[in-house]
């Protein structure tokens, strides 16, 4: 068996164009060409800190790439990158989906569907009960379930 050979990180080049300072949203805009001879793709974590080194940036965290696809043959890519001032800024402006990306922001819980019975289960009351009608529809989906298993077992005995 042959020997295992660490992997070799190689070097990726970054460049920025159409590079454009928007300070109606306090931020500055670009595109990011990544090339990467070797490797398959870069991490975004790397694009990051580097952009950070480049545009000297304090808090990496401020900087959201996205977009990101790679040439026919590999070893390029293109992408979008965006460098708010703040924090406080890029959570008012960047959309939730981006910000849980970056840790910044939680997911909701529950399916989609989950969470439409719940407005729709809430809807019905008013007040104090409402509270106790999102919680009381756990219990419920619960007792379903046993219930439907109970009929499927006792359908069951029935055809044998």
């Amino acid at each position: 068996m042959a020997p295992k050979v660490k992997k070799q990180r190689t070097r990726f080049h970054l460049r920025t164009r159409k590079s454009l300072n928007n300070r109606l949203l306090q931020r500055r805009q670009f595109v990011v060409e990544v090339e990467h001879p070797g490797r398959a793709s870069v991490p975004k974590k790397e694009i990051q800190k580097k952009l950070a080194f480049m545009y000297k940036v304090k808090d990496p965290d401020t900087i959201f790439l996205y977009g990101f696809s790679i040439a026919f043959g590999g070893s390029k890519s293109t992408g979008f990158g965006l460098i708010y001032d703040n924090i406080k800024i890029a959570k008012r402006y960047e959309p939730k989906y981006r910000l849980v990306r970056a840790g910044l922001a939680k997911k909701k819980d529950g399916s989609r569907k989950q969470r439409k019975e719940k407005k729709n289960r809430m809807k019905k009351f008013r007040g104090l009960k409402k509270a106790k009608a999102a919680s009381a529809g756990k219990k419920k989906e619960a007792d379903l379930g046993r219930f439907a298993l109970a009929r499927w077992a006792v359908q069951g005995a029935v055809a044998k």
